[in-house]
């Protein structure tokens, strides 16, 4: 089985943690998000992978490289993102047999994928309560009939998950024309096989597509829950560790510091002293938490600081961001609705009650900073001290 494995986005809904970091990249517990998509299919039977890349693509070259998983890995290079279906025939020259399709910005079950690649042809799908917003399975017992978007009234609780498994012979169907978003899609190819072949689905027990900020959350979330306790770091004789903390080698935990797992400290990080770090957190590689700190369920990329005295919640904070002291960061609503964001220029229900900052390349807050709940800095925006910030700086 050739996996195809789609990594070219730029992942402009993700901004502004995607100012220099491709989304595929983020991090996503303890490796970038598409490793998980790549050790998926390699646990589920990929014999080759091959990564669509675009936007900071020489980033997605140097981790993976030409063998990954003890599997060896092509790459193709999608120059402009019209589309999934012309993402998979920028990789055409690669296709020599049955292939399969992932998004490189989803996560899926490992036990799922190994069912999907063995039933092909097939589409992956997932059950949901509510599938009026998504692309909706047609069904015909076991075998899809066709998806129909966004409808107002689903023929099914089964949507498209973004995983595909094609017969060789779909390598020759990939000209599609542009669909009414403008984008030549993977559904008409998918379509074809339909008119040709029996395609069956098959219901994943777990998928999250991850594309805004606060799915990163829900993605470390999920795996950040299933590392295994491991204290390879320097941790000293008075800090308190709880549950599954790991402390990769390098990092350091000082006096008075309490972690309770789930939460992964990479190496070069540093916490404490007298630091708080509790609830599915990642210190990234060479971050620095300092005295009276407390961190709860958020993400911090590389080279990020949160020096003194400061509280961060259900936040992300990109690379080289540093809060000045006493910085807090507000992540509950007075009425506990839920909190919005703005994507793309648009407020947007996270779908979060409790849910803080997302902060862009560089930023800075100068100390006694306050930030409300559902706040983004841009990349390199700075706030006085003292000051409060209730919109996007």
């Amino acid at each position: 089985m050739q996996v195809i494995i789609l990594a070219a986005g730029e992942g402009t809904r993700m901004r502004p943690l995607t100012h220099s970091t491709p989304k595929p990249m983020l991090p996503v517990g303890d490796r970038p998000l598409v490793a998980h998509t790549a050790d998926a299919a390699i646990a589920a039977g990929a014999e080759e992978l091959v990564f669509v890349v675009g936007y900071e693509g020489d980033t997605v070259r140097s981790h993976f490289g030409d063998q990954y998983g003890g599997v060896p890995v092509n790459y193709a290079t999608q120059d402009e993102q019209l589309g999934t279906a012309h993402a998979v025939r920028a990789a055409k020259e690669h296709i020599t047999g049955p292939f399969a399709v992932l998004n490189g910005d989803d996560l899926y079950d490992r036990e799922s994928m190994a069912a999907l690649f063995s039933a092909g042809p097939a589409v992956a799908s997932f059950r949901v309560d509510n599938p009026t917003d998504y692309g909706v399975l047609s069904m015909d017992d076991e075998y899809v009939t066709g998806i129909v978007e966004k409808p107002t009234d689903p023929p099914s609780d089964l949507v498209n998950a973004g995983a595909y498994v094609f017969p060789a012979e779909a390598r020759d169907w990939l000209d599609v024309p542009k669909s009414e978003r403008g984008e030549h899609e993977l559904t008409d190819v998918l379509a074809s096989v339909i008119d040709r072949q029996s395609v069956r689905s098959v219901v994943l027990d777990r998928w999250l597509g991850v594309g805004r900020p606060w799915e990163l959350l829900e993605a470390n979330e999920w795996k950040l829950d299933g590392l295994d306790r491991d204290i390879a770091g320097e941790v000293h004789e008075r800090a308190e560790l709880r549950g599954s903390v790991v402390v990769e080698e390098g990092a350091t935990i000082d006096a008075g510091t309490v972690i309770e797992g789930p939460a992964l400290i990479q190496a070069g990080a540093s916490v404490g002293p007298n630091a708080y770090i509790r609830g599915a957190t990642l210190v990234g590689d060479d971050c620095h938490v300092g005295n009276g700190v407390e961190i709860k369920n958020s993400v911090l990329m590389h080279d990020t600081n949160v020096p003194h005295l400061s509280y961060v919640g259900d936040s992300l904070l990109g690379p080289n961001v540093n809060l000045g002291a006493g910085t807090q960061v507000a992540n509950l609503r007075h009425d506990g609705a839920d909190i919005e964001q703005t994507v793309k220029g648009e407020r947007v229900s996270t779908g979060r009650r409790k849910y803080g900052i997302v902060a862009g390349d560089g930023a800075k807050t100068g100390v006694n900073t306050s930030l409300s709940p559902g706040v983004v800095l841009s990349p390199g925006a700075t706030t006085l001290p003292g000051e409060q910030v209730h919109r996007d700086a």
